[in-house]
């Protein structure tokens, strides 16, 4: 599969008000039918009044993702628009921490990711091009979650971004397992755990500073669908998820798979890097009572994410007829084994009737359920999806425990409908 830069659409230029990147008149003439007089003159983030898109319009993205930050750049699918079984590049959500490296300095044939570490036998590096030729290829479909996806629900409310539902996807990742590069340059007897350095910037502008540096137990790295990834869908990663290469591990919070990947480290000990300690994709080792502040030391860090499930169709507030049924359909997913059933209630969780419920295309891959609900009589009611894991564990009606920084809502996701008469 190529990576050449001409498969990239020249939208991806510009960012989500429009703005110019130091794109070339040729490019802004084709995108508005005229050429640009003066181009060379424009200042930088100037806004031209031809190229303004709709709201919230990011590069490569459907315009009706939501965004919710946009330095750095943050934005969430609504549920609706994840109805697909595999989530297309362009309905994927965006979870950055920094600045992507600027897309027309990007080179995919010059991309080099070099492996090191305390903990590797010698230090290699591998273009793009090596990869390809020197390990097998493979694609898994792998769910991603943002850990803080439901954040907005936490009261007290949490810091962060206000995540609803929308911050997960599972498309079809390709590229090598981690765990042959790794074979490759040789592990030592200590290697514990395994850390990733991207190639994004700090929004503060300071080159010396480290975005983010997360990483998972090597055992997590060793598992054979744990990627190191340059296509989704077979199409190039979209530039705001990694383009061109980034790591994947379905599973676990999505910020442990690094985006524009160029440096992985394996380490003696728990990786230290940026957003590791701390509070940072840490959990209360054991329950708190909401609006407790709990020392750093008593933080626990995310692994596995919890079982979970999400109506994609119909849209919240729909209206049907009293006799007709109404269908629904949505994926479950869970960081550990697989989903064992999912229910669904329009009672507000007094009965459940089973949904049916379809195989994962492989382990860390949501799965679709779909069912046919009647409603006994006019008026308003809440559908809610309920999933049930391989070991038993249902997801709660309500919020589950509150944490200091809003990860790991996995309550039950719920719908609007109305029937009339």
């Amino acid at each position: 599969m190529s990576l050449e830069k001409k498969e990239i659409d020249p939208q991806t230029k510009l960012d989500r008000r429009g703005f110019i990147h130091k794109t070339s008149a040729l490019v802004l003439g084709g995108l508005l039918g005229a050429k640009v007089v003066y181009a060379d003159n424009i200042p930088a983030s100037f806004p031209l009044l031809g190229l303004q898109p709709t709201a919230n319009a990011l590069p490569g993205k459907h315009p009706g993702l939501l965004v919710l930050n946009d330095r750095p750049i943050n934005a969430e699918t609504p549920a609706h628009l994840l109805d697909d079984s595999q989530t297309p590049g362009d309905k994927l959500f965006v979870r950055n921490n920094g600045i992507p490296p600027e897309l027309d300095k990007i080179d995919p044939e010059q991309w080099t990711l070099t492996i090191s570490g305390e903990s590797v036998r010698r230090e290699m590096s591998f273009t793009l091009a090596e990869l390809k030729a020197n390990f097998s290829t493979v694609s898994y479909q792998l769910t991603l979650e943002c850990g803080g996806n439901g954040r907005k629900e936490f009261n007290p409310p949490a810091k962060g971004n206000q995540w609803t539902t929308g911050a997960v996807g599972s498309p079809i990742w390709t590229g090598v397992r981690l765990r042959d590069v790794l074979q490759k340059v040789g592990l030592k007897d200590d290697a514990v755990y395994v850390g990733y350095y991207g190639r994004d910037s700090h929004i503060s502008g300071d080159p010396n500073k480290t975005v983010i540096s997360r990483g998972v137990p090597l055992a997590k790295a060793l598992d054979d669908r744990s990627l190191i990834a340059w296509a989704l869908n077979d199409k190039p990663i979209p530039h705001l998820n990694g383009y061109p290469l980034r790591l994947v591990f379905g599973g676990f919070p999505a910020s442990c798979s690094g985006k524009w990947l160029e440096r992985i480290v394996v380490r003696d000990q728990v990786h230290d890097g940026p957003k590791m300690g701390g509070q940072s994709y840490r959990v209360p080792c054991r329950p708190v009572a909401p609006g407790t502040k709990v020392p750093d030391e008593d933080m626990c860090i995310i692994d596995e994410m919890p079982v979970k499930s999400l109506i994609s169709f119909p849209k919240t507030g729909a209206t049907i007829r009293l006799n007709q049924e109404l269908p629904i359909r949505g994926h479950a997913w869970v960081g550990k084994g697989s989903i064992q059933e999912v229910s669904y209630s329009i009672d507000f969780g007094a009965t459940w009737r089973s949904c049916e419920l379809e195989p994962a295309a492989n382990p860390h891959a949501w799965q679709d359920f779909s069912a046919r609900v009647s409603f006994p009589e006019p008026g308003y009611y809440e559908v809610w999806a309920r999933a049930t894991d391989s070991e038993g564990i249902a997801q709660p009606m309500l919020l589950p425990g509150w944490n200091p920084r809003g990860y790991l809502n996995n309550a039950c996701h719920r719908i609007a409908v109305r029937s009339v008469s």
